[in-house]
């Protein structure tokens, strides 16, 4: 890990526009020198990839032929990175309905991993093993199991506002869970859920500290999943702001001292904790303060139509610290799972204000230095620059231009902010740069806005493929962005990619903010779901780990597992609670390698990958009975199920793993209850199912 309170060196603009300048010097030498131009720079004429007019290396010669340009040439040279060679930024991207965390790399725009979260994920074998099983288990709402997730929004643990490398927490819209994924090993070890909402959007956001992780309601309904029909809404359907408190040693949210704060029933949108100058405070957006439940079949107009009434809707401002100290004293109510500070509560102690913004806003995005919010309204042409020393100067000096319908106090707009700028169609979302601009997305024009914070003026924009919704600058959102490179996250690709039936990708477009003019560099097709937001982190911030030590630790714990089992000491064991397989798993085979069982035994298998070389990753399978593990080097896994169906079933490695992969294999037996047919000749009819210790496996070199 990086040592607290220390940042890595960052590009200066200097060294970044040196680099830019570099790479058009090495076109045109390329183009210049012709066949040997640009690879014989580092390549001898014969390596791979090397120079010679009869390799098509005449760099002049393929523009022509893939009738390329020479930007597209220098975007190549941009984002091209060799086999072997590492990229220097890795971004974390929403897996929207997947429910699952992509990651890939920046420049390259690889993707390097999908992290199974909400949903199974067989590669991993995310939800098929005990432990996993159980993680999701903790996201069930109402008792059932959820087999979808809706991702919105990654969130990077930070540490003085910067990120750290150490977890990162995401989000389902569609039914309230927040999940917890420890960079170590890229694994979910946590998921939450509490019936306080019943959706969700302004989620997940965390404190400078990652003391909490913010998680904010979306469409209002009834706290703690209660009836009330929609006539009732203004009297009993609500909104609120969960703040689940991060335990860092644990590395789990703890809900013991975890809270909620209510809301009148406007819909809350996005939010963003405050840092440096509003350390303490956070900002949820809202759309809807006219409060229309649709109805189109009910003689009333449609929600769309309903909510986009008023010019204005409210920024809520809520002093998290004070309510914190509210919570602590016993001021809040146990409402379902969850102990929540009633609205009035949030009044009468000074902890929720609104002010005024501008129409159906959904960005809100807090400036580096931690004195500014950032809004862009939908059916708005502005970002509109809200200033927090403003805001705290009119609650301390209690002057308000009046209350809503529920008594919250409102602070005048004019009188909150330091200035707009003029965007243009539909902004959305912003990012920084670091070096004063901003950058934010504009939704009906598909662009990207580059503009001035100090001056409010827009510098420049850029086209997007189509319907750009977020967007994510390299380390954008914290006290100290890189900028160097954005990505436009847009939500439709229509004519950028091949054909692919009616339900086409969304579009990753990477920009590069160092060029004297915004430059679109590569389009990422992503084809899981409709990702959202996305966070971009220095690559050497992050620091994981290559095999699980010692060996047998399980990936939740840390720890070895009791099961664990030591080449050498494999066995079968009937027990009370059923037959239990101590297994290991070393190239290339199992051992053991046939189990039999009767119908109708409960099976516990106890799996030790006892490798300990890097990438030495086994599977585990059995057909038919949804067995399904991973097994990366070190790793322990636990599996149970009942053998409810005699037959014959094969076990083997998913995982290629050697020249004998195919060979590592076995039988697992299910003995009918009447004993089933006569064994073949010399053949045992069946053996004891307890059966003592198996010949032991080689130890892993």
């Amino acid at each position: 890990m990086v040592a607290l309170g220390s940042a890595p060196r960052r590009t200066t603009q200097r060294e970044m526009s040196m680099q830019t300048n570099r790479w058009n010097v090495l076109f045109t030498l390329a183009l210049a020198t012709g066949p040997l131009g640009l690879v014989a720079c580092n390549e001898p004429a014969g390596s791979p990839g090397g120079g010679g007019a009869a390799g098509g290396s005449n760099l002049a010669e393929l523009l022509k032929a893939r009738n390329l340009s020479e930007a597209d040439a220098v975007a190549a040279l941009k984002t091209y990175t060799p086999t072997g060679k590492r990229d220097e930024y890795v971004m974390f991207a929403s897996g929207g309905h997947g429910g699952n965390l992509i990651v890939i790399g920046v420049p390259s725009m690889r993707i390097l991993k999908y992290v199974g979260v909400f949903t199974p994920e067989p590669w991993q074998g995310y939800g098929f093993d005990d432990g996993s099983k159980s993680v999701l288990k903790g996201g069930q709402r109402n008792g059932k199991d959820i087999t979808w997730g809706d991702m919105h929004h990654p969130a990077l643990s930070e540490t003085a506002g910067d990120y750290d490398g150490q977890y990162i927490f995401v989000n389902d819209k569609a039914s309230p869970r927040v999940a917890v994924v420890s960079l170590k090993d890229f694994t979910t070890v946590q998921i939450v859920t509490s019936n306080i909402l019943q959706s969700e959007h302004g989620s997940t956001f965390v404190t400078p500290n990652t003391d909490y992780v913010i998680e904010g309601s979306q469409y209002p309904a009834p706290l703690g999943g209660k009836y009330a029909d929609i006539d009732k809404y203004n009297d009993e359907y609500r909104g609120a702001g969960v703040f689940w408190k991060f335990d860092r040693q644990k590395g789990r949210l703890d809900r013991d001292k975890s809270f909620a704060i209510e809301f009148p029933p406007y819909m809350q949108d996005l939010a963003d904790a405050g840092k440096l100058a509003s350390d303490g405070w956070a900002f949820f957006n809202s759309i809807n303060t006219e409060r229309a439940t649709g109805g189109n079949m009910e003689g009333k107009p449609p929600l769309e139509s309903g909510a986009s009434q008023s010019d204005m809707d409210y920024l809520h401002v809520v002093n998290w610290k004070k309510a914190e100290a509210v919570f602590a004293a016993g001021k809040a109510e146990q409402i379902g799972d969850m102990k929540v500070i009633r609205l009035q509560t949030a009044i009468d102690e000074g902890i929720l204000y609104f002010v005024p913004e501008p129409k159906s806003p959904h960005g809100v995005d807090v400036t580096p230095d931690g004195k500014e919010i950032v809004v862009g309204g939908k059916l708005d042409t502005h970002t509109t620059v809200f200033s927090f020393e403003k805001i705290k100067a009119l609650i301390d000096q209690k002057k308000f231009q009046g209350k809503d319908s529920y008594g919250v106090p409102i602070l005048a707009f004019q009188d909150s902010i330091r200035g707009q700028c003029e965007i243009g169609l539909g902004p959305l979302h912003t990012q920084f740069d670091g070096q004063g601009n901003a950058y934010t997305s504009v939704f009906i024009e598909s662009k990207v806005a580059k503009w001035s914070l100090k001056d409010l003026k827009v510098i420049e924009k850029i086209s997007t493929h189509y319907n750009i919704g977020h967007l994510s600058a390299a380390e954008g959102d914290t006290v100290s962005p890189d900028g160097k490179y954005l990505v436009a996250m847009n939500k439709w690709a229509i004519d950028r990619f091949n054909d692919v039936g009616p339900l086409l990708p969304q579009n990753f477009q990477l920009i590069d903010l160092t060029s004297q003019k915004l430059q679109l560099l590569y389009d990422m097709p992503l084809p899981l779901g409709e990702p959202h937001y996305a966070q971009m982190i220095k690559a050497d911030k992050l620091k994981p780990i290559d095999v699980y030590k010692p060996i047998g630790t399980d990936p939740l714990t840390e720890k070895v597992d009791p099961d664990a089992t030591v080449g050498g000491k494999e066995k079968i064991e009937r027990r009370q609670d059923g037959v239990h397989v101590f297994m290991t798993a070393v190239r290339s085979h199992f051992t053991p390698d046939i189990v039999r069982v009767k119908e109708g035994d409960t099976v516990h298998f106890h799996i030790t990958n006892v490798e300990q070389a890097k990438d030495a990753t086994h599977g585990f399978a059995i057909g038919s009975y949804n067995i399904n593990l991973s097994l990366e080097p070190g790793e322990h896994a636990n599996v149970t199920f009942v053998a409810d169906k005699p037959g014959v079933y094969p076990l083997y490695c998913t995982e290629f793993c050697s020249a004998l992969h195919l060979e590592m294999a076995g039988y697992f037996l299910v003995e009918p209850k009447d004993g089933g047919a006569a064994a073949p000749a010399g053949k045992p009819a069946a053996a004891p199912a307890a059966k003592p210790a198996v010949k032991a496996a080689p130890k892993a070199k």
